[in-house]
């Protein structure tokens, strides 16, 4: 669905902020670039619809090249969008459904499609009665998922979230990862930067991880966290039941799997088996 190759960015100062990047993302997977901050996530996603243009490099959007003419732009901007971590850099208009209806109506659909499209995508965040609401009036969570309504009323096949759990209590990021599981279920493809290494292996299928600008390791989670010195040289850090149980292994030399446990269904299935020996 997605495809970047050898993508080179400076940034004005001439700072190499990617460094010849290569990535790619399949129709209906749930793909994670993680890095810590200021590793390049968010530059290189920011190239996916053509906001930022490499200096060299193409990206390519479904197999075809992405161009950086108007006509070109309005149409990926259909098919990928974007999430950005804070709300308020996206949200604008004076009400909610206002906000939700400017990226249908600037693409010049009908009033009567529009506003079907606004109620269905407020219906689908969990936000619909909000309508009339000025978006500043609404909590982080609430205004998170009226950027993602914005989204959706665009009809994309791919949407791509920058943080899309930062700033939310725990009840807010579980509603917004339950979303995104729904979305992916019906088909959408799913792109997500974050340095969240604890929710990472709970919905990706395939990990990225970032450093420098580089991306220095490609593969499932598991493939991924199983490379301690890596995750630590990229100044990450494990999961935290990984983490544990590395520390079970180092300092109680109690091994209770050949691969450290990611989430809490595998840390149970591993200390059951691990007993039951």
């Amino acid at each position: 669905m997605i495809e970047a190759k050898n993508i080179t960015y400076l940034y004005p100062d001439g700072t190499k902020a990617l460094d010849n990047i290569n990535f790619n993302v399949e129709k209906g997977q749930i793909v994670s670039l993680l890095g810590k901050n200021g590793a390049g996530k968010s530059t290189l996603f920011l190239h996916f619809n053509g906001i930022f243009e490499p200096e060299s490099g193409q990206i390519l959007v479904d197999g075809e090249e992405l161009k950086y003419d108007k006509k070109s732009l309005l149409k990926v901007r259909q098919k990928v969008g974007i999430v950005f971590q804070n709300p308020d850099d996206q949200l604008f208009a004076p009400t909610v459904e206002e906000d939700v209806a400017f990226g249908p109506l600037n693409i010049g659909l009908s009033q009567e499609e529009t506003k079907k499209r606004v109620t269905d995508a407020l219906a689908r965040v969990g936000m619909e009665g909000f309508e009339k609401k000025p978006p500043h009036h609404l909590s982080g969570g609430q205004k998170k998922r009226v950027a993602i309504a914005g989204i959706l009323a665009m009809g994309p096949e791919i949407m791509v979230l920058d943080e899309p759990t930062s700033g939310l209590d725990p009840k807010g990021a579980s509603k917004i990862l339950k979303l995104l599981y729904e979305l992916n279920n019906e088909g959408m493809t799913i792109i997500i930067s974050t340095h969240d290494v604890d929710l990472v292996p709970l919905y990706s299928n395939k990990v990225n991880i970032i450093r420098d600008g580089k991306i220095i390791k490609v593969g499932s989670p598991h493939e991924v966290f199983d490379d301690v010195d890596l995750i630590r040289e990229a100044d990450l850090r494990l999961p935290r039941l990984a983490h544990l149980a590395e520390v079970l292994e180092k300092e109680d030399n109690i091994k209770i799997a050949e691969s450290y446990p990611l989430t809490i269904g595998e840390a149970r299935k591993d200390l059951l088996d691990y007993f039951d020996k």
